[in-house]
């Protein structure tokens, strides 16, 4: 009997099927295969192996043309990444898997658009890729297949309704440009107001501080000067104290301040003789 055998990539899983009954399924690894038997009369069963890609693929569902809840009609193509997950299921379940996950997916995405108006449709897109990926999930796992995400891909309008719809966008965004530019002039006012009032109030403390240390200067000054003053009285005192004791040393200041005066020109000195006239004649 002739041997042939059969190599299983880790991306696949194989079916093994005897006289065309499912016996088991294969993983990654070498296979021997049994050939005819030398002789005619042995019989051995008929073996054969299925291939099953289990990695994760693309599928596009283009160009379906659907209508809205509001009567709009739209184009709509929806890409679908999915695998096999359970081969079994993917080859004896269905004729086609891949054909039956197109048709789960064209149907869903058409029972999901006829409940939903064209603005739900723009303003919330991806609850449509969640509502096909929910109906859709359950009944492809019942033919070993799983859905990893089905969004969509792209939505085309009606010509007319395409050039309203891009005058509103950009409309839109005309009019987001001029929020955020005013947001921004608001921002830029209010910080050049905090500013302001920030310089303001320092301003303020530096003049209270100068006020403050001016007082306080002239405060020290005034002391000063009080001090000076009555560190004067103090002496002065000490030297009428000192003239009373011994009134020779008045005499002596008197002689240096008729010296001082004789120094200059045009000093001029009184005497009052009169009262010392009469001094003498009472004598």
């Amino acid at each position: 009997m002739a041997i042939r055998d059969i190599i299983i990539k880790d991306t696949h899983r194989g079916l093994w099927y005897e006289d065309g009954v499912l016996v088991n399924v294969l993983g990654a690894g070498r296979y021997e295969l049994p050939g005819e038997p030398f002789f005619a009369f042995l019989r051995r069963p008929k073996v054969e192996v299925v291939l099953v890609d289990m990695r994760n693929r693309d599928l596009t569902i283009k160009g379906q043309e659907i209508l809205t809840a509001d009567k709009v009609a739209i184009r709509v193509s929806i890409l679908v990444q999915f695998a096999v997950v359970d081969p079994r299921a993917a080859i004896h379940a269905v004729a086609s898997y891949e054909d039956r996950l197109y048709s789960d997916v064209q149907l869903a995405a058409r029972r999901s658009l006829a409940a939903m108006a064209l603005e739900d449709i723009l303003t919330n897109r991806h609850q449509l890729s969640e509502d096909i990926l929910s109906d859709v999930k359950e009944a492809a796992a019942g033919y070993g297949v799983a859905i990893a995400r089905a969004d969509v891909k792209d939505l085309v309008f009606p010509g007319n309704l395409q050039e309203i719809m891009n005058r509103v966008l950009a409309a839109e965004r005309m009019s987001q440009a001029q929020l955020v530019e005013a947001r921004t002039k608001a921002d830029v006012q209010r910080i050049a107001a905090q500013a302001e009032a920030e310089t303001q109030k320092l301003q303020a403390e530096a003049e209270n501080e100068v006020a403050r240390l001016k007082a306080q200067s002239a405060a020290e000054a005034t002391r000063l000067a009080v001090q000076a003053e009555t560190d004067a009285l103090a002496e002065r005192a000490k030297s009428a104290e000192s003239y009373s004791a011994h009134p020779a040393l008045l005499r002596l200041e008197e002689l240096a301040a008729l010296r001082d005066l004789a120094r200059n020109a045009n000093a001029r000195l009184f005497v009052d003789f009169q009262e010392k006239l009469a001094r003498n004649g009472e004598k």
